[in-house]
């Protein structure tokens, strides 16, 4: 079972948990979005991520590995 959160507060711990990565200390999360209506699982995506210093690649792999261990953590309300 996830716990609900708003969007403010999940667009909040994945730019936090994005940050704590390895050369990602300058990305941030702008926002979370929404999936279509009737998603099973994680309702939610991490859509667009403003790289500042950090190296695409660096990005890439956090932003996978973040929406993994937060989507079965945390379901957007």
């Amino acid at each position: 079972m996830t716990d609900g959160k708003s969007q403010n507060e999940l667009t909040q711990l994945a730019e936090e948990a994005l940050r704590a990565q390895p050369g990602c200390e300058t990305a941030r999360v702008p926002a979370v979005a929404a999936l279509p209506d009737g998603q099973v699982g994680r309702n939610w995506e991490i859509p667009n991520v403003v790289l500042g210093d950090s190296l695409i690649s660096d990005v890439d792999r956090a932003v996978l590995s973040v929406h993994r261990r937060l989507g079965r953590q945390f379901h957007l309300v």
